[in-house]
């Protein structure tokens, strides 16, 4: 609803650069609950250039809100084909691995669609987990480490699902992404290597050992990259499909352990 407030502080917002200044203006002014300080103090870190999403500390995810802080990769809604492609492949109480998880946006978005899951997410960076841990709450399991390295032995063989949002930016791709993203997000959240497919090929090699037979790798990547990234994981024995989501225009692998 529009107010002078309201309009002022999105004409600032504007002049900063935000592209959808009214809707910032709105979700700063509910984060300042009507505290006047606070709101300052909301405002001069977004005109300053910080996320908007550190800022109110969450965003919003397939219908969630993920709380995130500074320097933890923020979801992104193209992210929603991994949680579509996964769900759909599962049922209630199957076994799940959300790998390189970040905030556990991907977890916590497949709670909402399938229900009660028996669920580990990974990841290397510990102010992820944190968060990740945060997010999940008691409904899974969150561990830090490399990769499949945390994880616990029963998923051994047995894992329904591997749904995964792994870096897949080319390392000196990094210096032309959003100031966001570059300048504010950890680079270990980014980096993919020189063309972006370093975790992919990882990934492809280990997860034979994790999957059940006919269990598939969930992978977000570029529509570019994703024919490079079907070939690493079919080279690996996967059979592989790309599945592309025009509505939140994200793109992923499908690699299926064959049974």
């Amino acid at each position: 609803m529009t107010s002078p407030a309201r309009d002022a502080l999105a004409t600032r917002l504007r002049a900063a650069g935000s592209v959808f200044a009214e809707d910032e203006a709105d979700l700063l002014l509910e984060a300042g609950d009507g505290e006047p300080t606070r709101l300052r103090a909301l405002v001069q870190r977004r005109l300053a250039g910080e996320p908007l999403e550190y800022v109110l500390g969450w965003a919003a995810f397939d219908g969630h809100r993920i709380r995130v802080t500074p320097g933890v990769f923020v979801p992104r809604a193209r992210t929603a084909v991994v949680v579509e492609q996964a769900a759909r492949r599962l049922q209630r109480y199957d076994r799940v691995v959300d790998l390189c998880c970040g905030s556990g946006a991907i977890a916590v978005a497949l709670f909402g669609r399938v229900g009660a899951l028996d669920l580990v997410a990974t990841d290397i960076d510990p102010d992820a987990v944190d968060v990740a841990a945060e997010n999940v709450g008691d409904r899974g399991i969150v561990v830090r480490g490399d990769l499949f390295a945390p994880l616990p032995d029963r998923f051994r063989g047995a894992v329904d699902v591997i749904a995964v949002n792994a870096p897949y930016v080319p390392s000196a791709s990094i210096a032309t992404m959003p100031v966001e993203a570059r300048d504010h997000e950890h680079r270990v959240a980014l980096d993919g290597g020189a063309d972006g497919l370093d975790l992919h090929r990882r990934i492809a090699a280990g997860a034979g050992e994790w999957l059940r037979l006919g269990g598939p790798v969930v992978i977000e990547v570029s529509e570019a990259q994703s024919s490079a990234s079907a070939a690493v994981f079919a080279d690996a024995g996967f059979a592989v499909t790309i599945e592309h989501d025009d509505e939140v225009d994200g793109t992923c692998v499908v690699a299926t352990l064959p049974a």
